[in-house]
């Protein structure tokens, strides 16, 4: 079975927890170890988020005044080695060398006209209280948007077209590698003359993950989170956790722009190409694959929904 295992921020970093390298170790190595009985079995691609330490690096160029900082599609291409030269070393050690794991940079293709780059959604770097958000964004012309009860930068995030890259996963997966690649999103670029140029955004990686699946005609997209489903009505009195839907239903309702839509339209992409999508907890991955907890998007569902307890 060919799968693409999509990575959450809490697969990197725990809400609250100080961004330092010993902790992103620490939560990638869990992360891989839980990992490694799907890694044994199968063809497997590792895609990851970098919300949190793209934003993080933006912090610490503007630390340095005497060169200009650094743009995000530079920024981008740091996460992805940072992140990912640690999720392969801890894979391959939680493997104990039984298969090789390669990471590759990913570049994103994305339009220029995508109207997300006139609308900021995609929520990068730290948390702040209200007053250091309206401090940060007048003193760095930044978008803030609300996350919870604090408030966090908010970037330009356009859909991914394609990965150019997706020729040479499908070559490293067929030669019997594991592949981790689409770190953050892979970075996005625009292409003119046959050249990529790089463009200041921040893709979803649940979106740019879905897009290499169906590039790669995966059998099945897993975007691991720290909720146990998606649910309609979320937080509310009326929340309605879902175990399965068709595309075509789940498409019909509506769920928080910055956090679980860009899973839920990623999951619809995959399952239009013929694949399956779960979307569950990472903490039970087992009990996920054998569909005790966690949200499966798939065509052929008769009833269109299924809810959790008949709900």
């Amino acid at each position: 079975m060919r799968v693409v295992v999509a990575l959450g921020g809490n697969a990197l970093a725990r809400r609250g927890e100080p961004m330092t390298a010993d902790r992103l170790r620490a939560n990638v190595r869990a992360t891989c170890q839980a990992l490694a009985g799907l890694a044994r079995e199968h063809e497997l691609v590792i895609t990851h988020g970098n919300g949190p330490q793209v934003g993080l690096l933006a912090l610490q160029n503007l630390a340095y005044s005497d060169v200009a900082a650094y743009p995000l599609d530079i920024l981008g291409a740091e996460t992805q080695g940072m992140i990912g030269y640690v999720i392969q070393q801890e894979l391959s050690n939680a493997l104990a060398g039984e298969r090789e794991v390669a990471g590759v940079l990913t570049t994103t293709v994305v339009s220029e006209d995508d109207p997300a780059f006139d609308r900021p959604t995609k929520l990068i770097g730290p948390q702040y209280s209200a007053q250091d958000a309206a401090e940060a964004a007048a003193e760095y012309r930044w978008t803030i948007a609300r996350d919870g009860k604090l408030f966090r930068r908010v970037v330009p995030s356009p859909d991914p077209i394609r990965i150019v890259q997706a020729p040479l996963v499908q070559l490293l997966l067929e030669s019997g590698r594991l592949v981790v690649c689409v770190g953050g999103g892979g970075v996005p670029v625009k292409t003119s003359g046959g050249r990529e140029i790089g463009m200041q955004a921040v893709v979803d990686k649940d979106l740019a993950s879905a897009a290499l699946a169906a590039e790669l005609q995966a059998d099945t997209l897993i975007m691991l989170t720290d909720g146990d489903y998606v649910s309609e009505n979320w937080g509310t009195p009326q929340q309605r956790d879902i175990l399965t839907a068709t595309p075509e239903a789940i498409s019909e309702l509506r769920f928080a722009e910055g956090s679980m839509q860009p899973k839920v339209d990623a999951a619809i992409r995959v399952a239009k190409a013929g694949g399956r999508a779960l979307i569950g907890p990472l903490d039970r991955l087992d009990d996920l694959l054998a569909r005790k907890i966690g949200t499966e998007i798939k065509p052929g569902v008769p009833d269109g929904i299924v809810f959790v307890n008949g709900a």
